[in-house]
């Protein structure tokens, strides 16, 4: 009997070891990519934009192409950590591309893009979608590298670089990474870094598009952490916009942008953390989201992950979509719908013209 306690005591006391190293571990990895950091972009299309002339952009977050319409995802309540298989991978990859390619935009912005990840089998989605799109000048923002995350305990979703990538058929003059801010407490180490990419390109009378590619946090609970990152945004539409620059936000806002989606898409009213209604009332002045006609259509942008979509049965709304200067006009915007077949989310397109 003795035996066994003392084997019972020296297994409890080397699983406290493992334990208290693999936290250690977690903490002394952690880092946040620092603010204000210059991106190299790739310029492989020297036009410049014209005034005037109708444009096409998109905003797609393809969920590190691991979000089939049959998939539901752990920190949802759903199974899985991982996607399927990198074959698995490889085919939503190749489904998000033909989407893209059949409306052929000007602009392209993608969030949750991998470039290293083990919930993505490894497949450097952002070299695969820039070798697709060979005619777009491209520059890739990295939101986080993260630690292996041991949980769930039967599947890690293990490490995972992932970021911004925004292609545009013009030539890109720089670009710069910012942070935002984020939560310290121990939830860091799931809802991950942020931050926001500053791109500008020139166009044809001298001025230049400052387009903003964006993903905010999804699973903070903490209202002063949304704040946070949306008063920095504002902050940065504001200094292009006083530049004399035209201004483009394009990217995944985990807000409603519609301010009404459970009515429209007649879901519980229950706000989830990534539902909250996005601030219109503060949006800086000269500033106004794209959304004409997006709640008569009634397509949303995003799934909840619990469990395989079911239409009408999945709740859903709009939280994607575009922040525009007045000097931009609009003439369509709409999202793409596509069931959910590749990612979690459908694409939105603006039609517009540069005044």
């Amino acid at each position: 009997m003795k035996r066994l306690l003392k084997a019972l005591l020296l297994l409890f006391s080397g699983l406290i070891v493992i334990v208290g190293a693999y936290v250690a571990y977690v903490y002394l990895t952690y880092h946040r990519i620092p603010d204000n950091v210059k991106l190299k972009p790739e310029s492989r299309n020297a036009e410049l934009l014209q005034t005037g002339h109708p444009y096409k952009a998109m905003t797609f977050n393809i969920g590190y192409a691991a979000y089939p319409d049959n998939y539901s995802f752990f920190m949802d309540g759903g199974k899985y950590s991982r996607a399927f298989s990198k074959q698995s991978v490889m085919d939503d990859l190749s489904g998000i591309h033909r989407a893209v390619a059949e409306e052929d935009p000007t602009l392209m912005f993608f969030q949750e893009v991998d470039t290293n990840g083990d919930r993505s089998f490894h497949v450097n989605e952002d070299k695969w979608l820039r070798d697709q799109m060979t005619d777009y000048s491209s520059v890739y923002a990295q939101n986080y590298d993260s630690a292996y995350l041991f949980y769930p305990l039967t599947r890690p979703i293990g490490k995972a670089k992932s970021g911004l990538l925004t292609l545009a058929k013009a030539k890109i003059t720089d670009s710069t990474r910012y942070q935002l801010p984020i939560d310290t407490d121990f939830n860091k180490f799931m809802d991950l870094d942020r931050a926001i990419s500053v791109t500008h390109i020139p166009v044809n009378n001298g001025k230049q598009l400052a387009v903003i590619n964006l993903h905010m946090s999804a699973f903070t609970k903490n209202a002063k952490v949304r704040k946070a990152q949306i008063d920095k945004l504002f902050s940065k539409m504001k200094i292009e916009q006083e530049a004399g620059n035209y201004v483009m936000v394009a990217g995944d806002y985990n807000h409603d942008m519609l301010g009404n989606s459970p009515e429209v898409f007649k879901t519980t009213s229950k706000r989830m953390n990534w539902t909250h209604p996005f601030p219109a009332d503060r949006l800086p002045k000269g500033f106004r989201i794209a959304k004409q006609g997006l709640a008569e259509a009634k397509v949303p942008s995003v799934r909840a992950n619990g469990t395989p979509y079911h239409p009408g049965k999945t709740y859903t709304s709009l939280i994607d979509g575009f922040l525009l200067s007045d000097n931009i006009k609009i003439n369509r915007v709409h999202v793409k719908s596509l069931g959910f077949k590749n990612s979690d989310h459908n694409p939105e397109i603006l039609e517009f013209e540069l005044k």
